[in-house]
């Protein structure tokens, strides 16, 4: 299937495939550390650098944690606690989540999240989202899958520490309808080495249905490069500082590089034209004064 024969998805009514405006997510997963201000201070960063979106992460910790890591000790910020008491700890329930619906639409972002477990998808869905996230530790949990694709809703499928195999599998529970891919590696930061960007065209010839990156490098290069090679959606994790407490803050954007970053994907995707080789209109005055004719 050519890249042309793709349909667009609509996340609500927004259009992410080929031939639209790159879909920009920024990735605010649980850099919020249980606080919703520090949550909107992370949506103001992603509307003001123009992303379409952010995204958050929901779990029933309780579902979620597993049992072998429920009462392991974690010194925290708000002091030693259980890794399952620290889960909640910084885990929205729906006074927050209502908070963040209310505070995107005043911002003209779209929100959705991850869910982790199928408790978080009934959740969710109260709140009527217009698309879901797969993240890559769930791409083997087909009872989610199920119950993801059950709902009717658009999702994205991130296809980090996958083997095609299991990429099928997936693809095949929740359809393509309604389906977008997502290359991602699960390194934290991802050291170039490991992008095999070359997935993207890759996983697209192989699906037939929009492709997108998930990065977790350092910098703006590879994403970039990922647009390059035809990427219709774009995440990055996001934060208001690296030396903020929590596990994904160093492999986060802060709020300039972020903006820079979608700055120089607007550029890319006007510059990428439409592959039909031509004289351009800059060009044609130069015709006469710099060609040789014999």
């Amino acid at each position: 299937m050519t890249v042309n024969e793709i349909k667009p998805v609509a996340f609500g009514d927004i259009l992410v495939g080929p031939g639209q405006p790159v879909y920009v997510i920024g990735e605010i997963g649980i850099n919020h550390n249980g606080d919703v201000e520090i949550a909107k201070q992370l949506m103001d960063v992603a509307a003001e650098a123009g992303a379409q979106a952010v995204k958050f992460q929901k779990r029933n910790p309780d579902v979620a944690v597993p049992e072998d890591q429920k009462s392991k000790p974690r010194s925290t910020p708000w002091g030693e606690m259980t890794y399952l008491e620290y889960k909640f700890r910084v885990e929205f329930e729906d006074a927050e989540y209502t908070e963040i619906d209310a505070y995107a639409k005043e911002k003209g972002l779209q929100w959705f999240a991850s869910p982790w477990d199928i408790d978080s998808v009934n959740f969710l869905e109260k709140f009527d989202a217009v698309v879901y996230k797969i993240a890559s530790a769930s791409v083997t949990d087909l009872e989610l899958l199920k119950a993801v694709a059950a709902t009717g809703k658009p999702v994205i499928l991130s296809t980090g520490m996958s083997t095609l195999e299991q990429i099928d599998v997936a693809v095949k529970t929740l359809g393509t309808e309604n389906l977008t891919l997502m290359h991602a590696t699960s390194t934290y930061p991802l050291p170039p080495e490991e992008a095999n960007l070359l997935a993207i065209p890759a996983l697209r010839e192989r699906y037939g249905v929009p492709v997108g990156y998930s990065g977790h490098e350092l910098g703006t290069s590879i994403s970039l490069a990922a647009v390059a090679l035809g990427a219709n959606t774009l995440e990055r994790h996001i934060t208001l500082s690296q030396d903020m407490w929590g596990s994904d803050q160093k492999a986060s954007m802060e709020p300039e590089e972020f903006k820079t970053l979608v700055e120089q994907v607007r550029v890319v995707e006007v510059a990428l034209g439409d592959g039909k080789k031509r004289v351009m209109p800059g060009e044609e005055s130069k015709i006469e004064s710099l060609r040789v004719v014999k």
